[in-house]
Parts: structure tokens; C-alpha cells; sequence
């Protein structure tokens, strides 16, 4: 067996760190907790299930939180969690192997993100996220948002492994995400001085501005990152997009949306791009566009945000045949979407008609 450390950094995480390790010890896995300064109660519940409790004095880096306690694990194969992750599935045999297939690989687990959307409603963001490594070829840089780099510069390969956690750091109090977005913000923004060329620092600058609703600012982050020099198969590069286009609705730039069109071919492989477009178009009364866009996206398996390519999409083709008048066709998608409360308002209020169409 190839041993591996399960290495954590916290502060005043006393409200997720039990239950997170709680989850992580049912497993053959070294606990190692850095703690960054608690006032709470965080290490005392860290106590009852690391193999090593170890104190780190904060200094407004990430990296160097998360390297150290990389450096004091006893085995080089790392896996990196977050207190407010929660293993939800993890087939340990399994992973073994991917090891021995991948020795020099990174591995991807599979986050579900719990966070609020634009209208203040709760739902599921799905993305992979690089935490499993040899702490021999790679380590952490970065202020936040940390990204793991490897030790000799050579190209980055991952592998996706079977583990599936929870993530809840972005549903908590409008106070606490404002917070939270401020602080990312301002150490993004030292980070940018340093390196004003990485796409991927303007990225997580618009992510940290649409968190404070401030989608101006946001905008103009997406805008100077996507025309840097970006892999569009990244998967942080195809949320940007998205996220710039929908920047692009909130902002009122309809026709500067339009112009995605000529990136169409590189991200219509992902529901929610397809879904944006969709948006995008009926925002310019291209409603046909629209329609053919959202009913893509119900047959696209790839996406990120829940919805875009089941109920949401159907509810959205929906509301475009109840705005033609085709009321059994509305009636149709509007049941596709199940239980989506939007959809279930629009069902009761739908004219009854024994006409398929009514033109």
C-alpha cells in the first residue's frame, strides 16, 4: 500500500473541522492539521483526530501555510482538504492504483460547491480541483488561491481519482462571503503586481468581485483575462467565459455578449455555455437562437452549474413557447423540469387550451 497524508491548514474552524475529520478518519489515512491562529475551538477538535497538530503564524499566504504542512507529513504522497470539505464518497483501493498508473500525475477529486447564484438562491457548482501529489515533484504558489506547481517546471498532467467531497465554504452569511471576497481580493491583487501576465489571477479576481455583487469590477477582470494567453481546455478558462458573458448580461452589454459567437466552437461541448448563449439571445429578443440553444444544452452530459442541462434549460424552452402562445409545448417542458419551484408557478397559471398551437 502506498501510504498517503492528508494534510489540512485552519483557522477558527470549529463550526466544519469535526465533521470533516470525521469523515477523513474512516479512512487509512496520516491527519496532519496546521493551524493558522484560532481563537475558537478548532484545535481542540482537531486534537481528537490528527496524527500531527502543528502550529503555522499567519502571514497572509496560502502557499506557505499549505507547503509547510506538506513538509511535515510523514509520507510523499499528499492529498490536500479543506475544513469545509466533506468527504462524500472515496474508494480508497482505487486510488492505490491510480498511483501506481499515474506516479507522476496530479489527482483531480470531484467538488460539489454549495454557493449562492445572482438571485440569492442556493445551488450546486460541480468542478475538479487538483489535490493528490507526490510532494517530491510538486508544491503549492500563490498568495491565494493557491495552484499546485511542479518542482522542475515541466507541463502539469492530472487524473481524475474517485473522491467525491462536499464544499460549503461560499453559503454562509452575506457578511461573512463579503469578507471573504475582500480578503481574496486584496491578496489576488499582490499577487497580480507580481505577476500581471497570469490570466489565471484575473480569473479568481472576477470570481471574488461577482461574490461582492460588484459585476463592473468583475467585467473589466474577465475582460483583460481572457484576452492573456489562456488554454481553452483549462477548466478555470471555460468558467471564465461563462462567467464573463454572464458579466456581459448584468452590465447590459448585449452586443458585446453577441461577440461569443466567435468563440462558439471552442466551449459548446459544456452545458453552461450553451445555456449562456441561450441566455444571451433571448436578452436580444433572438428567441428561435435561444430556443435552439437551451434545447442543446439539455443533451450536453458536460457542465458545471446544476440545472443547465435539465430543469433550468427546460424551464427556459418553457417560457419561450408560453411566450409564442404554444401552450401544450410549454406545458410539456415546464413538467420536464420536475419540481423547479419556477416552472411549477408557470404550470398553474398556463391558459388550458385543446389547441396543440395557437398562432
Amino acid at each position: 500500500m502506498i501510504p498517503i497524508s492528508v494534510c489540512i491548514i485552519a483557522k477558527n474552524e470549529e463550526e466544519n473541522i469535526e465533521k470533516c475529520l470525521q469523515c477523513l478518519s474512516k479512512h487509512p489515512f496520516e491527519i496532519i492539521v496546521v493551524d493558522t491562529g484560532s481563537t475558537d475551538r478548532t484545535k481542540e477538535s482537531a486534537q481528537k483526530y490528527a496524527d500531527k497538530l502543528l502550529d503555522f503564524p499567519w502571514c497572509n499566504d496560502f502557499s506557505k501555510a499549505r507547503n509547510f504542512s506538506i513538509a511535515h507529513a510523514s509520507h510523499d504522497w499528499v492529498l490536500i482538504i479543506d475544513c469545509d470539505e466533506f468527504v462524500e464518497k472515496l474508494d480508497f483501493t482505487a486510488i492505490q492504483k491510480l498511483i501506481e498508473e499515474y506516479p507522476y500525475a496530479i489527482g483531480q477529486l470531484y467538488r460539489d460547491n454549495i454557493c449562492y447564484d445572482k438571485d440569492h438562491k442556493l445551488i450546486h457548482s460541480y468542478d475538479h480541483v487538483e489535490r493528490l501529489f507526490d510532494r517530491r515533484l510538486y508544491y503549492y504558489t500563490g498568495n491565494i488561491h493557491e495552484q499546485v506547481t511542479s518542482r522542475d517546471g515541466s507541463q502539469l498532467y492530472g487524473f481524475e481519482i474517485p473522491l467525491t467531497v462536499t464544499h460549503t465554504g461560499y453559503s454562509g452569511s452575506d457578511d461573512d462571503l463579503a469578507a471573504k471576497a475582500q480578503r481574496n481580493i486584496n491578496l489576488l491583487l499582490t499577487d497580480l503586481q507580481k505577476n500581471p501576465d497570469d490570466p489565471y489571477l484575473y480569473y479568481q479576481l472576477g470570481e471574488s468581485f461577482m461574490l461582492k455583487g460588484d459585476y463592473e469590477s468583475a467585467y473589466s477582470y474577465y475582460d483583460q483575462g481572457f484576452y492573456l494567453d489562456v488554454d481553452e481546455n483549462l477548466e478555470y478558462v471555460q468558467r471564465m467565459i461563462i462567467s464573463y458573458g454572464y458579466c456581459m448580461l448584468y452590465t447590459n452589454r448585449i452586443e458585446k455578449a453577441l461577440s461569443l459567437e466567435n468563440v462558439y466552437d471552442s466551449f459548446c461541448t459544456i452545458a453552461d455555455f450553451l445555456f449562456l448563449m441561450g441566455n444571451i439571445y433571448l436578452q436580444a429578443r433572438q428567441n428561435d437562437k435561444a430556443l435552439m440553444e437551451f434545447l442543446k444544452a439539455t443533451s450536453c452530459q458536460r457542465h458545471f452549474d446544476e440545472g443547465t442541462n435539465s430543469y433550468r434549460a427546460y424551464h427556459n424552452i418553457g417560457c419561450i413557447y408560453e411566450a409564442y402562445g404554444q401552450y401544450e409545448e410549454a406545458r410539456k417542458f415546464y413538467l420536464k423540469a420536475g419540481n423547479f419551484p419556477m416552472s411549477q408557478e408557470r404550470l398553474a397559471n398556463l391558459p388550458i387550451t385543446t389547441q396543440n398551437d395557437i398562432t
